[in-house]
């Protein structure tokens, strides 16, 4: 017989025996650590060679930068922290950047978790680590002082922490059909100006929906639309053609439900071409795909992503799925509140992975270079409620929720290793800087 709520929520609370939550404040790096240089080399192994230079140029911007670029050194540093060994399906690179709004099928603007290439089942804790980080990076990039950093990084623990405990109490059908709605996202900010402004954002985003779609800008040449070129980051290429992806795109289709085949075989491919996108992902596999309807009108997009095995897989244990398109779209799936009803994988030539999904279909991106420290801490609340709830989903919130417990222990703990971890990668940024200088790797500037 499964255990109740109550002798789980008290299995969580034993943990503290075997790892004290003080310890999360604790690290150092570990005698024999990867160099981070070559971690950084190392995850760049596989992607397009003449890409590499942008991906270090958009690293070399920040230390912030640098971080979302190097999710590998963090897994691999992760690794080496304290862990209850309570497992979830976890983001994997859940750093501030990757949140923002996009419309549900419903057309409904949620707030949640939007970028899940590095997914996998692993502990629940590297992703709250690696959140919380990220509000120190943000915070220093804006010049805030130390003690907001550390109060941004506070307030995204604790909320992860306090929401933890309502899921804990809830029904597994209510907490996989929780969200968090738009104006719960916009209610969670004292700036009156900045919600104004957002709402107006989501008010321009439902009215003139088709404009937005238009991105890249279409051209019509000979009767023809075409994606326009914006070399190196939008291109196109004899070994990227409509005709050249068929195979693929055939695969893709095979993912998805009967329905929404229906719907995806009312519409056709008229164009494909290379595009240039985020830092993390620059020199993998990615393009745009330009979809046309029966009577060739109402246009929209199709983001193609090639799915690399995830960073934590060396640390966290292989995928379950043969096909890491699979594993992504999976997980996204059990994370997230709502996806994509295009959202779907497939095999490519060369035996590369892919996973496929509409492009900007109404996607919202909060400032946070524009932020005041309030602004920041407030979102940091948000996140931290978000990932609670991507935690809940699949993995067990009385579980965790007893090992965290009602006091700020916790908290106060991942600050303090927030801060540690902050530093310790601006000292890799600065060995990172020194390759480029000496010209052990190349940066390019995009």
């Amino acid at each position: 017989m499964k255990a109740t709520r109550a002798e789980r929520r008290a299995a969580g609370k034993a943990l503290r025996e075997q790892v004290p939550r003080e310890q999360h404040g604790e690290w150092k790096a570990p005698r024999g650590r990867s160099d981070a240089v070559d971690l950084v080399i190392e995850s760049s192994k596989g992607r397009l060679a003449d890409l590499v230079p942008i991906r270090y140029g958009r690293m070399a911007v920040s230390p912030f930068t640098f971080y979302r670029g190097a999710a590998l050194n963090m897994a691999a540093d992760l690794a080496h922290t304290p862990a209850t060994g309570i497992r979830t399906q976890v983001c994997g690179d859940c750093h501030l950047l990757n949140f923002g709004g996009f419309a549900t099928p419903e057309r409904r603007i949620v707030f949640d978790i939007n970028d899940f290439d590095e997914t996998l089942p692993g502990p629940w804790e590297w992703d709250v680590k690696r959140l919380a980080t990220s509000f120190v990076h943000a915070a220093r990039s804006n010049g805030f002082s130390e003690r907001k950093q550390h109060e941004a990084a506070l307030a995204c623990v604790r909320s992860y922490r306090e929401r933890m405990a309502e899921y804990a109490g809830q029904r597994a059908l209510d907490v996989w059909y929780a969200s968090i709605d738009e104006d719960a996202f916009l209610g969670s900010f004292s700036d009156r100006k900045a919600v104004a402004r957002e709402r107006k954002q989501i008010t321009r985003q439902n009215t003139h929906i088709a404009t937005e779609y238009h991105y890249p800008k279409m051209t019509a040449v000979k009767g023809r639309y075409v994606l326009q070129d914006n070399p190196p980051l939008i291109s196109h290429d004899a070994g990227l053609t409509v005709r050249n992806v068929r195979g693929a795109f055939e695969s893709y289709r095979e993912s998805l439900p009967d329905v929404r085949r229906f719907l995806l075989d009312r519409h056709h491919p008229e164009d494909v071409a290379f595009r240039v996108v985020g830092v993390g992902s620059v020199g993998t596999y990615c393009a745009v795909m330009l979809m046309m309807s029966e009577d060739n009108d109402d246009p929209w997009f199709v983001q193609i992503k090639e799915a690399r095995a995830s960073v934590l897989a060396p640390f966290a244990g292989k995928s379950a799925y043969a096909s890491h398109g699979q594993r992504v779209v999976t997980g996204q799936r059990l994370m997230q509140s709502a996806s994509d009803i295009f959202l779907g994988w497939a095999r490519g030539p060369g035996g590369k992975h892919f996973y496929l999904r509409q492009l900007r279909d109404m996607k919202l991106k909060p400032p946070v270079e524009d932020f005041d420290p309030t602004t920041l801490i407030e979102y940091a609340t948000v996140c931290g409620w978000t990932v609670a709830r991507a935690h809940a989903r699949s993995g067990d919130a009385a579980m965790i929720s007893g090992y965290l417990g009602k006091s700020d222990v916790f908290d106060h703990a991942i600050a303090r290793f927030s801060r540690i971890d902050a530093d310790q990668v601006e000292r890799d940024y600065a060995t990172f800087l020194a390759a480029i200088r000496s010209g052990r790797i190349e940066a390019q500037a995009h």
